[in-house]
């Protein structure tokens, strides 16, 4: 039996741990023996976004039914967001994020799933209301955004976790062990790429076509903080991630699962500076494709970093996306892969006694190897015993979410937004870089070809005004951050 004093009691034990559980919770081998959750033990959790990748976070932090799923919210429930409805035929549904955050009091935490665009106005939405958050990466479409959800996480007390999941696989401490023993000696360049985008980008955005579109679609909420314009084809559900005003291209997409590796081993924190340049397209003779509005087929981003703890001399990050990836490190053999498998997306760590070589870091095996200029190697596994979904990282959050902010499980998360927040903000550095690039003047010129000064603490490039204007956004009334 539960009267209302007891559901208050259990929101205020899973929100801040501070009422002794055996005051309001009955002891579970009264109620259903070994293994079983008392519903007070329970956490009330919500989607937002619930198809796609969706899908599978509510699954995850639901750990097998163990944790009660209340609520879903999707724009689209006609489309893979059904598989979720059959999974939790009891949650109530919802369209707009909002109305179930206002409406639905009984959620204690939430899972946002959802394009690029709409992670930060639905994490601030939800934190504002004391939910804590699990928020797909990259944590935001935007730097600003990024600090905002960094900062509110501390003054909401809100337990956090961005979706890289490799963040919480064990085979990085392989890695980190080779760095912090020092077997790599002095490190002062990293190298990143990756095959995609695998998805249309660098062309011309399609023209808008409102009787194309599903009419399961609530197209008015799938643009949130966008300004409102009839319905656009082939970019709902999964091709949005080309085109700026709903998501963060290539980088955004495995930047937070790659350069994760680095930013999280050596320590590192925000760049001092960036530069690109960018694959251009030809469709006529001598005159480049210009689609400022998408993220181009190609890019190499370079960024800087101060020494850190874990390696005292300055590093070099370099990105490469479309496929482009360096060149093939003469102590590694010829016949090896470089990063992943057809060496497709990768990391090296270089340093002055040896290489570092990992795959992607996101639920591919990670596939660490150390190559020494001596000849000493050491491999970790090709293949990796996952014993839970995702390294558990779902799972992860949901149990510190129940033990309180500022407990041993919350500070032992791998990507709560104090760590998310920075690393994300060095990703879209990428982007800022790209965007500026691509600005013209009213002559027509490129004026914005240059490495640009980055002041981290205070959100500024200082050497080119114009592209500060990429550090955010503008929104839609309604879907502020």
């Amino acid at each position: 039996m539960k009267n209302k004093k007891t559901q208050n009691s259990r929101r205020e034990f899973i929100k801040n741990s501070a009422i002794a559980s055996s005051f309001f919770i009955v002891p579970r081998n009264v109620l259903g023996g070994v293994g079983f959750t008392a519903p007070s033990d329970q956490l009330n959790l919500a989607a937002i976004g619930a198809g796609g990748k969706g899908a599978s976070d509510i699954r995850n932090a639901s750990v097998n039914g163990r944790e009660n799923v209340v609520a879903l919210c999707d724009v689209d429930f006609g489309g893979s967001a059904k598989k979720s409805i059959e999974q939790f035929p009891k949650a109530k549904l919802y369209a707009d994020y909002r109305e179930m955050l206002d409406k639905q009091k009984d959620i204690d935490a939430v899972t946002i799933s959802t394009p690029d665009h709409v992670h930060g106005p639905a994490a601030k939405y939800a934190m504002d209301r004391g939910k804590h958050v699990y928020v797909q990466k990259p944590l935001t479409h935007n730097i600003r955004e990024a600090r905002i959800l960094t900062e509110l996480a501390r003054t909401q007390k809100v337990v956090t976790q961005m979706g890289n999941q490799g963040g919480s696989n064990p085979l990085l401490g392989m890695v980190q062990g080779w760095i912090d023993s020092g077997k790599l000696g002095k490190i002062s360049k990293v190298q990143v790429w990756t095959n995609r985008p695998v998805w249309p980008q660098g062309g011309e955005m399609p023209k808008s076509d409102a009787s194309q579109k599903p009419e399961s679609l609530n197209w008015d909420l799938w643009l949130g903080p966008n300004e409102l314009k009839p319905y656009t084809p082939n970019i709902h559900p999964f091709n949005w991630r080309g085109w700026w005003d709903y998501g963060t291209g290539a980088l955004g997409d495995v930047g937070c699962h790659l350069i994760d590796i680095p930013f999280r081993t050596l320590g590192l924190m925000y760049p001092t500076d960036a530069e690109c340049s960018v694959g251009s397209v030809f469709s006529q003779m001598w005159t480049a494709d210009y689609h400022p509005e998408g993220c181009p087929a190609s890019s190499f981003i370079t960024l800087h970093f101060g020494a850190t703890d874990k390696s005292k001399s300055p590093i070099e990050m370099t990105w490469s996306d479309g496929g482009i990836r360096p060149s093939h490190p003469d102590i590694i053999p010829a016949n090896d892969d470089i990063g992943g498998k057809n060496s497709a997306n990768g990391v090296l760590i270089l340093g002055e006694k040896g290489i570092i070589s990992t795959n992607i870091n996101d639920s591919s095996p990670l596939m660490p190897k150390l190559y020494l200029n001596d000849g000493t190697t050491e491999f970790g596994p090709e293949v990796e015993p996952n014993e839970e979904p995702e390294y558990g990282h779902q799972r992860l959050w949901v149990d510190a979410c129940k033990a309180g902010f500022g407990s041993k499980e919350h500070k032992g998360l791998t990507s709560s937004f104090d760590y998310a927040g920075p690393m994300t903000e060095t990703v879209l550095m990428g982007n800022l870089a790209i965007r500026s690039y691509m600005l013209k003047d009213k002559n027509g010129d490129f004026f914005a070809r240059k490495k640009l000064l980055w002041d981290g603490e205070n959100m500024r490039i200082t050497n080119l005004e114009e592209a500060n204007q990429f550090v955010g956004r503008s929104y839609r009334k309604g879907f502020e951050v």
